[in-house]
């Protein structure tokens, strides 16, 4: 039997539970379950299928029993901002809604009417975005209030997980980060801003830091996967990009990092928060990182666009695979370059559409083929990425020497080779698998045995 780390990694598309163990002073990544996430509309609102996705993280645990591993702990990431709201009894309320659900779109507008942008700021550093906690609170306040009168305890999605796992409520400082409800200089929650809104104190849990050991899965769960011993769920930086930020820290000094998946979070781990009119402007927010550090970054939309394509590419039959689709997109002479963070891809669910009505409307060529669609991507990200390092240098007080990218965009070596060219910096390809490597560092650094190397 091999001793294993289990890091349990929930993205916007999809999950893996993942096994990491250590052999020879290096460390193997064995990829256990593997599933489908997908949100779920359900009359005029986009959920999250939690029971599912719980079942898949069961079963991933099982297949890890079962293929020999003794597990030693389990850690969860997933996406930010989500949560759900579990009532005195410990019964969750409704699934989680998902970040792309429309509902939240007025309500920024809303918010600052009555509260100073700058002075919101100041206090929790946070990039205003519909999908924000806050926001998505004050949309229930308004249209669901029951929800939040017999509310107990409002837990993030990996604190959900957890929660079920083991039966402790408690919430990640790095996901908690993530609500625009966190004091960024505390590291608490901004208990005025609460009551401001009218939202019940009590369902805002305890913080607990990564390295703290959570709980311990309960026994009929244990049972449930084939497991006879005790097994401690840690708090890894459990918002994904936390994870995937600590697992490059060896490149960290003086460099910027780009954690591109669904979500392209580009910035920097400093030690302090930046709450400056400047850093507002500049359309930043600082969140959690492991060690209690910020990661002062700008939220921009990622491959979402692509995924999205792909899933009609295939429906379709004009997909094969990705290196096919790469190769044909070098030779696309596309210069098109949108707006990736424009309003109307967030929410499309016919993606080639909203990108065509948006050349159409901003006088672009539009692209035409598989190809040009995907070059047309990757020149916009590249363009978008170097407005933020040039952003994110005008609020350092040095400029970055250099970018690493993680996560599955620095698969991509033409969106890689773009950044280059676009931001004129050396670009450093961290590891493709820096989410569930910063899991397993982790807890493997909880468990006092984190002397091994990685690539």
């Amino acid at each position: 039997m091999k001793n294993a780390f289990i890091a349990a990694d929930f993205g916007g598309g999809s999950g893996r539970v993942i096994a990491g163990s250590v052999t020879g002073g290096q460390l193997h990544l064995d990829e256990i379950h593997r599933f489908t996430n997908r949100p779920v509309k359900l009359g005029d609102t986009v959920y999250w299928d939690f029971p599912s996705l719980f079942a898949d993280l069961k079963e991933g645990l099982a297949k890890a029993v079962k293929a020999g591993y003794h597990i030693l702990s389990v850690g969860i990431d997933t996406w930010g901002v989500d949560f759900g709201l579990i009532d005195s009894k410990g019964h969750l309320m409704s699934n989680p809604v998902c970040y792309r659900d429309e509902a939240t779109l007025p309500y920024p507008e809303k918010f600052f009417a009555t509260h100073p942008a700058t002075e919101h700021y100041a206090v929790n550093g946070t990039q205003v975005m519909p999908i924000n906690t806050l926001f998505r609170l004050l949309s229930i306040k308004d249209t669901a209030p029951w929800m939040l009168e017999n509310a107990q305890s409002l837990l993030f999605t990996p604190d959900l997980f957890t929660y079920y796992l083991t039966g402790v409520a408690v919430n990640e400082y790095c996901i908690a980060s993530t609500s625009e409800l966190l004091n960024a200089s505390t590291r608490s929650w901004d208990t005025p801003l609460i009551r401001d809104c009218g939202l019940p104190e009590h369902i805002f849990g305890k913080i607990v830091m990564p390295g703290s050991i959570t709980g311990y899965i309960k026994e009929d769960i244990l049972h449930e996967i084939g497991a006879g011993y005790q097994i401690p769920v840690v708090a890894v930086g459990s918002h994904d990009t936390a994870s995937a930020v600590f697992a490059i820290e060896k490149f960290a000094d003086g460099n910027a990092f780009l954690s591109c998946g669904t979500w392209s979070l580009l910035g920097a781990v400093i030690d302090q928060p930046v709450l400056t009119e400047k850093a507002r402007l500049g359309g930043f927010t600082n969140e959690g990182a492991v060690g209690g550090k910020i990661r002062l970054l700008q939220n921009i939309t990622g491959l979402w666009i692509l995924q999205r394509l792909i899933d009609k590419w295939q429906k379709e039959g004009l997909f094969t695979d990705y290196p096919t689709l790469l190769a044909q997109a070098e030779k696309s002479t596309c210069n098109t370059i949108i707006d990736v963070d424009d309003p109307s891809f967030a929410t499309a669910f016919d993606m080639a559409q909203a990108i065509q009505r948006y050349c159409a409307d901003h006088s672009l060529d539009t692209p035409r083929t598989p190809a040009d669609y995907m070059m047309c991507i990757c020149r916009s990200l590249a363009a978008r990425y170097s407005k933020g390092i040039k952003a994110l240098n005008d609020v350092l007080p040095s400029p970055v020497k250099s970018l690493v990218i993680m996560g599955g965009g620095g698969k991509n070596h033409l969106l890689v080779k773009l950044t280059a060219e676009a931001t004129g910096l050396d670009v450093i390809v961290g590891p493709a698998e820096a989410t569930a490597i910063g899991n397993i560092l982790m807890q493997a650094k909880t468990a006092g045995c984190d002397n091994f190397n990685y690539h």
